[in-house]
C-alpha cells in the first residue's frame, strides 16, 4: 500500500490553492480520484476545509512540487515514505532513543505551533514527554529555550505518521480546532522578530 500525507484530504485542499499541479498529480499522492480533486477545485468537496501545508509537515519540499509542476507526467513523492516508521505500541510509555532525547522540545514546539488542539496528554503519548516539559516550552522557560526550532515529530522519528494522523482526528472528535495557516503565519511573524508571545495581544 502506499504511503499517504498526513490528512490525505485537507493536503489536496493545500495543494489546489498553492500550485499548479493537474488534478491526477494530485490525487494520486493523495490517494483519491482526480474527480474528487477537481470536485475540490470546483468548491463542491470540502468546503471550508483548512488547507494542510506538505512543506510545512516536512511531507514535500519545495522543489519536488516545482519538479512536478513543470512535467505532469510525474508523481509527487512524499519525504517521510523513505523514513523509518516508529513500531505501535499497545501499552507502557514511549522509549526513545538517548539520541533524540534532545530533539523532544523541537517536537513539542511545532507541535504546540501546528497543532494546539492537540491536549498535553496526547503530545505526552506521542513524543513520551511531559507535561511540565511541555509548558516550559509553552511558556519559554525551557532552560534550552534559545535553540528550541519547531521540527515535526515525524521528521525527527519520534512518533509515525498514521499516530499522529489518529491523534489529529481524535482531537477533533473531541472538538479541537485546527489552526488555520494565518494563525501558524503571525507566529512565524512573531518569531522572526523575537518577540515574546505575551506582547501578541498589545499588537492587535
Amino acid at each position: 500500500m502506499m504511503a499517504l500525507p498526513l490528512m490525505p484530504k485537507a493536503t489536496a485542499v493545500w495543494l489546489v490553492e498553492n500550485t499548479s499541479l493537474s488534478f491526477e498529480q494530485i490525487a494520486a499522492f493523495c490517494g483519491m480520484h482526480s474527480l474528487e480533486v477537481q470536485a475540490i477545485a470546483d468548491g463542491e468537496v470540502a468546503v471550508g476545509m483548512v488547507g494542510l501545508d506538505p512543506i510545512a509537515n516536512g511531507q514535500l519540499t519545495k522543489a519536488e512540487i516545482e519538479r512536478c509542476e513543470k512535467n505532469q507526467d510525474l508523481r509527487l513523492k512524499l519525504l517521510v515514505a523513505d523514513l523509518p516508521q516508529v513500531a505501535s505500541r499497545s501499552k507502557g510509555p514511549r522509549y526513545t532513543p538517548i539520541t533524540k532525547r534532545g530533539d523532544k522540545p523541537d517536537a513539542i514546539a511545532w507541535l504546540l505551533k501546528h497543532h494546539p488542539e492537540l491536549s498535553d496528554a496526547q503530545v505526552c503519548r506521542l513524543i513520551g514527554t511531559t507535561k511540565p516539559t511541555i509548558a516550559a516550552v509553552r511558556d519559554r522557560t525551557h532552560w534550552n529555550v534559545a535553540n528550541i526550532k519547531p521540527r515535526s515529530p515525524v521528521m525527527l522519528g519520534l512518533c509515525s505518521q498514521r499516530e499522529l494522523e489518529e491523534a489529529l482526528a481524535l482531537a477533533i472528535r473531541r472538538g479541537g480546532v485546527p489552526r488555520s495557516p494565518e494563525d501558524v503565519a503571525e507566529d512565524d511573524y512573531y518569531e522572526g522578530r523575537g518577540d515574546d508571545y505575551s506582547d501578541r495581544e498589545d499588537a492587535r
